[in-house]
C-alpha cells in the first residue's frame, strides 16, 4: 500500500512537472508574439512623440531639471552627454528604433536601441514619468530576450521570404508578458486593500475630484454619489483580481480581458494616466492565442490584397500575399526550439 501510495504521488509529481514544462517551452507558432512587438513598437512610437512638444523643457539644460540626479545602479548615457544637441539625437534614436521594431527590422537590435534610449530619459528626469513608463521598459527588456522578430517582421521576410511567416518556438517569452501582468493586478489590489479609501468604496470618488489631472470633470452629482462611487470603486478592485487570476482559465478569459479594456478606457478618457492603459493593453495582446492570432493576419492580409486589386495597374499575386500559397507557421531550427513534453498551456 505504501507503494502504491507513493507510486500515485511519484506520477501527480511528474505531471505536474510536465505540465510546468509545456506552459514554458511547448513550441508553438510566435505569431502573437509578433502582435506584441507590433504593438509595442506603435506604442513606443507614439510615446516618443509626445516626448517633442516638451523635450528640452524636461530635459534641455535650461529645463527644469539641467542634469541628471545622481543614484546607485541608475546611471545613463544622458547623465554624461546632457547638451540640448544629445537629446534631441536620443529622441531621434529613440522614434526610429520604435519604428523599427514595430515593423520588426533587425528587431532584437531595435529593442536593445529603444531599451537604451528608454533608460536614458527615465532615468534623466524621473519626476516627469509614471508606473506606466517603467511598465514599457519592463516590456521592452522581455522583447530584447526574446526572438521577437520571429513572425510578422521584415526579419521574416529576409530570412523566409514572407512578411507574414511565423516560427514555431517555446513561448516563453509570451508567458514572461504574461505572468507579469497578473503580477502588477495582484500588487496593486494588495497595496489599494492596504490603505484606506479603496476600503472604503470613496477611492474612485478621490480620483474623480484631482482636477489637475483629470479629463473630463463629471458632475458633483455622479462623483458625491455614494452608491455610485462604491459600485465604481470596488467594481475596479474585482475587475484586477480577475485580471490577475481568472484570466488564467481559458473560458473566462475573453470576458476578463473585455472587463480590463473597459476599465481602462474609463481611466483613458476621465484621468491622464499618460502611457499606463496603453502599456497594459500590450501585455493582454500576449494572452491571445495562436489560432486567433492566425486569423486575425489573415483576414488583414485579405484586406490588404483587395487594396492592392482595386489599384489601377495592380498585378499578380506577390510573395506572402493572401491569393499567393498559404504561409504556415515554421518551425525554427533545432538549435533554437527547447522540446518539452506534450502538455495543456494556459494559452487558448
Amino acid at each position: 500500500m505504501a507503494r502504491t501510495h507513493a507510486s500515485d504521488s511519484g506520477g501527480l509529481l511528474a505531471a505536474a512537472v510536465d505540465r510546468w514544462s509545456g506552459f514554458w517551452f511547448q513550441p508553438q507558432p510566435m505569431t502573437p508574439l509578433g502582435l506584441v512587438r507590433i504593438c509595442y513598437g506603435l506604442v513606443m512610437v507614439a510615446w516618443t512623440s509626445a516626448l517633442l512638444p516638451d523635450l528640452l523643457a524636461f530635459f534641455g539644460t535650461t529645463g527644469i531639471q539641467p542634469e541628471q540626479e545622481s543614484a546607485p545602479y541608475a546611471w545613463g548615457p544622458l547623465q554624461i552627454w546632457h547638451s540640448d544637441q544629445a537629446m534631441t539625437l536620443t529622441w531621434a534614436v529613440l522614434l526610429l528604433s520604435s519604428a523599427a521594431l514595430a515593423v520588426g527590422w533587425h528587431s532584437r537590435l531595435a529593442a536593445l536601441v529603444v531599451f537604451v534610449c528608454l533608460n536614458s530619459f527615465i532615468r534623466r528626469d524621473i519626476y516627469v514619468f509614471n508606473a506606466g513608463d517603467g511598465l514599457l521598459r519592463i516590456e521592452c527588456l522581455f522583447l530584447l530576450l526574446s526572438p521577437a522578430g520571429a513572425a510578422l517582421s521584415l526579419d521574416s521576410r529576409r530570412r523566409r521570404g514572407s512578411f507574414w511567416a511565423a516560427q514555431v518556438r517555446a513561448p516563453w517569452a509570451l508567458r514572461l508578458f504574461q505572468v507579469q501582468m497578473s503580477i502588477v493586478y495582484l500588487a496593486t489590489v494588495r497595496e489599494k486593500l492596504s490603505g484606506q479609501t479603496w476600503n472604503e468604496g470613496t477611492a474612485v470618488s478621490y480620483a474623480l475630484r484631482l482636477y489637475d489631472v483629470v479629463n473630463i470633470t463629471l458632475p458633483q452629482w455622479v462623483v458625491m454619489n455614494p452608491l455610485l462611487m462604491n459600485a465604481a470603486t470596488w467594481a475596479a478592485l474585482a475587475v484586477e483580481i480577475a485580471l490577475g487570476v481568472l484570466v488564467w482559465h481559458r473560458r473566462l478569459r475573453p470576458w476578463v480581458l473585455g472587463a480590463g479594456v473597459v476599465l481602462h478606457l474609463s481611466i483613458l478618457v476621465t484621468l491622464a494616466v499618460g502611457f499606463f492603459s496603453w502599456s497594459m493593453f500590450v501585455l493582454y495582446v500576449a494572452f491571445v492565442s495562436p489560432e486567433a492570432a492566425q486569423r486575425l493576419v489573415d483576414r488583414v492580409r485579405r484586406r490588404l490584397d483587395r487594396r492592392a486589386e482595386d489599384r489601377p495597374g495592380a498585378g499578380t499575386a506577390t510573395v506572402g500575399s493572401a491569393t499567393a500559397e498559404p504561409v504556415t507557421a515554421e518551425p525554427a531550427t533545432r538549435a533554437e526550439l527547447v522540446e518539452a513534453p506534450d502538455a495543456v498551456t494556459p494559452t487558448g
